[in-house]
């Protein structure tokens, strides 16, 4: 049951590498749903290039149409959606999963999703939104309005498809994980500390679900359990989310974990 968090890389020679392209993809990466406008001196900061080069990577992918700018910041363009939208229309996960998510979502009246884990975090591949009258106000602002989205990415430390992906990765590979992450805090219960994070994973491996309360965002929730394919592997989180959490709450768990441990075992053989 050891999970998978992305297709093994074939290696490449050295002359085959090219320098400027992993450069302006790193460039491209450095946008995110918490930085969506980058100057040059930004974008140098969160790539390691000299603000110099990351001044004319910016400039080259204006042109090329992947960028938009104001002259100082720069931003996303339209042009980067025909990347996802390849992607999901041709990838077996997003289309096996998305009916799926639906029925989970008018089901719980929770929205849903499924991620992958992606270096330092998780990337939701599908989604399942609940926006029916049940929902509170506050909790459809705070979930949508935050940008959970086909694409986003957060945290895989604080989040709970991430917690679920990290808990079920080898010894060693949790270990080099741990090793090259920084566990910066969002709220006053994200775990920071690795030997915390550690005692959590640990937990969750042994229970094979998790719920991170409040640990990304304040008022928040959520319950994940891994998805995993016919030979047992890993491949994906599944998870509820729940806005407008109280102390009078019902547990997470107690009410949804049967209901989600059986969706992930209905999608074994589709993943």
């Amino acid at each position: 049951m050891i999970a998978q968090p992305s297709p093994p890389r074939p290696p490449i020679q050295k002359a085959d590498w090219i320098e400027g392209m992993a450069r302006g993809m790193a460039v491209l990466e450095s946008f995110d749903t918490e930085r969506q406008r980058l100057n040059a001196t930004l974008t140098a900061q969160r790539t390691g290039l000299t603000r110099a080069a990351a001044r004319r990577h910016l400039l080259t992918l204006t042109h090329l149409g992947y960028l938009e700018t104001d002259g100082q910041y720069y931003w996303l363009s339209a042009k980067v959606l025909g990347f996802a939208g390849s992607y999901l229309s041709g990838a077996r996960l997003p289309r096996a999963v998305q009916p799926t998510l639906h029925q989970l979502s008018l089901a719980t009246q929770l929205s849903c999703s499924v991620a992958v884990l992606q270096n330092d975090a998780v990337i939701i591949v599908a989604r399942g939104i609940w926006q029916g009258s049940e929902l509170p106000a506050k909790a459809s602002h705070t979930v949508l309005a935050y940008g959970l989205h086909v694409g986003t990415r957060l945290p895989a430390h604080a989040t709970s498809t991430g917690q679920v992906l990290l808990a079920n990765l080898a010894p060693t590979q949790l270990q080099d994980w741990l090793k090259a992450n920084s566990l910066s805090r969002l709220t006053a219960n994200t775990s920071t500390q690795t030997q915390a994070l550690k005692q959590k994973l640990k937990q969750v491996a042994k229970q094979d679900y998790c719920v991170a309360d409040q640990e990304h965002e304040l008022g928040v929730d959520a319950l994940a359990v891994p998805l995993r394919n016919a030979r047992g592997n890993t491949v994906a989180a599944l998870n509820l989310v729940r806005s407008g959490v109280g102390s009078t709450s019902v547990d997470l768990a107690a009410r949804w974990l049967p209901l989600l441990q059986h969706t992930a075992q209905s999608l074994r053989t589709l993943i």
